[in-house]
């Protein structure tokens, strides 16, 4: 659960530097964060029986996941 420590540690300055940087990345903008949307509304209803840190919403969390796989592209694996 090394994940969930990172999520812990989040202030909003570092939330909306991770979003700029996701964004600046992004080809296309709106494809960027319908993605997002949709894996927030996914993580949702996957995670209902995971309690999670309520201070963490599911679209903040889908923003560092997929910020964490585009500068860590060795955490998704081959």
């Amino acid at each position: 659960m090394h994940a969930m420590n990172q999520f812990e540690l989040l202030n909003s300055s570092t939330v909306l530097h991770k979003t700029e940087h996701l964004l600046n990345v992004a080809s296309n903008r709106y494809k960027i964060t319908v993605q997002i949307a949709h894996r927030a509304k996914r993580r949702r209803y996957e995670d209902v029986d995971i309690i999670d840190d309520p201070k963490v919403k599911p679209v903040i969390r889908a923003i560092l996941e997929m910020v964490d796989e585009i500068t860590q592209p060795e955490i998704i694996g081959s």
